[in-house]
């Protein structure tokens, strides 16, 4: 059987012949990248874990995009530690000020990110890279340290979905239109964890823009990551911006596709998502007429200079109606500015490069607590809403944990309860504020019907047990006392007649992680041989 374009990037990055999905795999990182709500946390997790050098100065990317010019004192602090961390290691791409601008525009327009990299980067949008041709995913904090103390990650390699694109785009249709038209179609969960791979001879048409702006939404449906094969386009783009090596790699003709959906693009018009979730998605022509106060253009989604110049378009001998804010945003930094070019490292090929091969005591995984229920979609910023993440201080963000779900979460809640949720909890920014909030409050475990991707491997590198069990919302109510017994994949509720309730057990490589108190502490046993 063959592979898909993402399975052979893992799979070469893995030092391994083949990989199929489900595989649990360490991988090599050519490009790990953070700014600055993400990388604070990060080099605090690095220097805990005795980090002294990074495993190359021109591998790690910083980026200050998030709060420049900083908003408060606290917001300046966190760019401060990200400055001082550049400074000490001789990080080669580090960018503030003018040099800077949205990261996930900046990385390609500077030849850093290459068709067939595998580039992980502190933030949900790091899918961006994959219109290159590369496997680009977000990861959390503790992530970005690991990959920053020894050059690689664990990975579970995901499943593809394969979406084709036929027929001719009408006029005024976008890269942007055609995203949120699947989305629209299989929902903010509908690729959990999964590779989004797109083909079809419409793409031919698309721009590199139109492709960014694809790759940067699929974790809008709760993908891994999304992924072009590379063209001419992809090529023209990349010869004058790479300064090193790179490889265009394609699907094999028999790889497995865990689902194939055929999109004909001359029946979408123009697409407006409206809340609560990007997929509430409307054709133009069924929005009618509503009343806008500001438009914002540009975004790390579209924010490129071929976004301000359609939008110039349709300006051009118009005026802004009165009252209404018009605020274009530029995601370019300064394009003339170029940094020294990266090593390319040596990748160690045939190892079994797999995590969790050491022996460990995996944690006794039985838990009884207090039930703190809430519903389906509970996204990090309800977890730790985002006025609160210029700080990277657990007890700071333990003391505003789902203060918006309900104000008095943190006086009520005691140490070792448990929350139990609906589908797909985590979601949204891959802020790993949210589970260092949740376990520095005190909850023990969080029981889903399922969970973002992001968040389920965050969870686990702050040792944080998560578990699955679709069946268990409808069962039980808040207050409940429940025993979870991790090992035999069992929930029992006191005091009710219901019987035991099957969860997912936990991997034995997450429960080394959950053991240690987190993947970089699991690091440090491994490299003190004391794991």
């Amino acid at each position: 059987m063959g592979m898909t374009i993402t399975e052979k990037i893992l799979a070469e990055h893995g030092g391994l012949k083949e990989v199929h999905p489900g595989m649990l795999i360490s991988a090599q990182v050519d490009i790990a990248m953070g700014h600055d709500v993400t990388a604070p946390i990060a080099i605090g997790e690095f220097k805990k874990a005795g980090g002294r050098k990074v495993f190359d100065r021109n591998k790690v990317v910083l980026v200050a995009d998030h709060f420049t010019p900083n908003k408060d004192i606290q917001s300046a602090q966190q760019v401060k530690i990200m400055r001082d961390f550049a400074k000490e290691h001789k990080i080669s791409h580090y960018y503030e000020g003018g040099d800077a601008g949205v990261c996930h525009v900046l990385l390609p327009e500077q030849g850093i990110a290459l068709p067939g990299d595998l580039i992980i980067g502190a933030d949900s949008h790091t899918c961006t890279y994959g219109a290159l041709g590369a496997f680009a995913t977000g990861v959390g904090s503790s992530d970005f340290a690991a990959a920053m103390l020894t050059g690689e990650l664990w990975f579970k390699v995901p499943e593809t979905m394969k979406i084709v694109f036929h027929g001719k785009l009408n006029k005024w249709l976008s890269g942007k239109d055609l995203i949120l038209y699947v989305i629209g179609q299989i929902g903010v969960d509908g690729a959990n964890y999964k590779a989004m791979e797109f083909t079809g001879e419409t793409l031919g048409e698309l721009t590199m823009a139109d492709r960014f702006t694809m790759a940067n939404m699929v974790i809008e449906a709760g993908a891994k990551n999304g992924i072009f094969v590379p063209d001419n386009a992809t090529r023209e783009y990349v010869q004058y911006r790479a300064e090193r090596e790179y490889t265009c790699h394609e699907s094999d003709p028999d790889a497995n596709y865990a689902s194939v959906l055929e999109v004909d693009v001359s029946k979408i018009e123009p697409q407006v998502a409206f809340p609560p979730l990007p997929s509430n998605v409307r054709g133009l022509s069924k929005v009618g007429s509503i009343k806008v106060d500001q438009v914002f253009i540009g975004s790390c989604t579209n924010g490129r200079i071929e976004d301000l110049r359609l939008a110039a378009r349709l300006l051009k001998g118009k005026q802004v109606a009165p009252y209404v804010r018009a605020l274009p945003g530029r995601a370019h930094g300064n394009p003339g500015r170029r940094r020294a070019g990266r090593g390319g490292g040596d990748r160690r090929p045939g190892a079994d490069r797999r995590p969790g091969r050491t022996q460990g005591s995996a944690q006794d995984m039985k838990l009884k607590g207090k039930v703190w229920k809430f519903g389906d979609h509970v996204n990090t910023d309800l977890i730790i809403p985002a006025r609160y993440i210029n700080s990277s201080d657990p007890a700071f963000l333990a003391s505003h944990c789902m203060e918006d779900a309900d104000p008095d979460f943190v006086k009520k809640m005691r140490p070792g309860d448990i929350i139990v949720a609906g589908e797909n909890f985590g979601c949204g920014s891959s802020r790993e504020h949210a589970p260092i909030a949740l376990k520095a409050v005190g909850v023990a475990a969080v029981v889903a019907g399922g969970f973002a991707r992001i968040f389920y491997r965050s969870a686990f590198n702050m040792g944080l047990p998560i578990f699955e069990s679709p069946a268990i919302f409808g069962l039980i109510s808040e207050g409940d006392e429940i025993e979870v017994d991790g090992d035999a994949g069992l929930i029992t509720i006191a005091g009710k007649e219901t019987g035991p309730i099957k969860i997912e057990p936990i991997p034995p490589f997450m429960q080394e992680l959950v053991a240690a108190g987190g993947l970089l502490p699991y690091l440090m046993k491994k490299r003190t041989g004391n794991s």
